[in-house]
């Protein structure tokens, strides 16, 4: 009787007993490393090649030469004889003003030095005879010289009434209208010379020692779409500015084909250092953290980080001293948060990432003009 009654509960100890056992297994293989999901991950091979260091920058484009062309006498605009944009040689005529009362001055001018030059003519043959006295003939001989700079003077003046170009270069601008009469020193023209263009960089201090005179330099302006512009620093400050810290330099611009219009915008890199055949990865692989440089690669579908030492960087590309091996499969997406020892999954395992890879390592050695 009591062996019955004592059945159910047996049964139910056991289902119990049961029932710990397999929350308990469930709850190991959770914590089970081996269970957890891969982590998606893209991955890319490093590449060879050139890199180089460079200084970049923004400067506008300025003409070497400019000159506003001023009237130097008064008087009533008679022809203009150029337009804007066209080119000019320097003392070329590029508009004539009213003369008239200048030439007026001129020839009376002209007329009172001939008296005088014959007057003082016959006082020289009374010196030579003695029949004057040395400073009667010395006075008629500095009222002819001051005749003689009155109407150079009045020559000069009426000379100023051709407005002349005083450099090489194309008319930019014009500030005068047929018929207007202009004052004195008021600008008629402005002339540019594009040959050189100039700009004009200040640089940081402590670029100093990388910068100097015959560097190559790169341009990009974005009016020119894409057609980057090769050029040299020709010149460079041999002092710094105390108040800013900075240094001018000088880089000269030659464009035949005058795409370049001063007053353009341009990003400047001067390239001062180059190391070639060199490991490189996308910058995007980096992980900075409290001061150390990482990478992770994938070895047997797991991740390993690799502490590593870098050198210069350009077009989106780093260059690897130490810490890296050429065949090494390096995570280039999907490597922030990823842990070491992690198992992933490589998503792009069909190219490993190499054809990526080497586009965006193409630009890498262009940024260098070519010599």
């Amino acid at each position: 009787m009591s062996l019955h009654r004592s059945g159910p509960a047996v049964i139910a100890c056991a289902i119990l007993l049961g029932a710990c056992g397999q929350s308990g297994h469930e709850a190991d293989t959770g914590e089970n490393e081996d269970d957890k999901p891969a982590i998606p991950v893209e991955v890319g091979t490093p590449v060879r090649g050139d890199i180089v260091a460079m200084y970049s920058g923004t400067a506008p484009i300025e003409a070497f030469a400019e000159a506003d062309v001023i009237a130097k006498v008064a008087g009533e605009v008679r022809e203009i004889l150029v337009e804007e944009g066209d080119d000019v040689s320097k003392g070329q005529i590029l508009a004539r003003l009213d003369g008239d009362r200048l030439r007026l001055e001129l020839n009376q001018s002209q007329a009172n030095l001939r008296k005088l030059q014959r007057d003082y003519e016959r006082n020289v043959d009374l010196m030579n005879k003695g029949l004057i006295s040395s400073g009667d003939f010395d006075k008629i001989k500095y009222e002819m010289e001051a005749l003689e700079a009155s109407y150079n003077l009045a020559s000069l003046e009426l000379n100023y009434t051709r407005i002349r170009a005083p450099i090489d270069g194309v008319i930019s601008e014009r500030f005068i209208k047929l018929g207007n009469t202009i004052s004195v020193n008021e600008p008629a023209f402005r002339v540019t010379s594009f040959d050189p263009l100039v700009a004009y960089m200040h640089i940081p201090e402590r670029e100093y020692r990388h910068i100097a005179e015959g560097q190559p330099v790169a341009i990009d302006i974005d009016a020119l779409q894409g057609q980057r512009i090769f050029a040299s620093v020709t010149r460079v400050s041999p002092v710094v500015d105390p108040r800013t810290g900075t240094f001018k330099i000088t880089v000269e611009i030659s464009d035949d084909e005058r795409r370049i219009k001063p007053g353009m915008f341009g990003r400047i890199s001067i390239v001062y250092d180059r190391h070639e055949n060199v490991l490189q990865i996308p910058r995007s692989a980096i992980i900075e953290e409290s001061g150390e440089t990482s990478i992770f690669v994938v070895e047997d579908n797991k991740a390993v980080r690799k502490f590593v030492q870098t050198g210069y960087s350009s077009s989106g590309m780093v260059e690897i001293t130490t810490g890296l091996a050429d065949d090494d499969r390096v995570v280039t997406v999907g490597q922030i948060g990823l842990k070491d020892d992690a198992v992933v999954t490589v998503i792009n395992a069909a190219d490993n990432g190499v054809d990526d890879v080497e586009q965006d390592a193409g630009p890498a050695s262009e940024n260098a003009p070519t010599d």
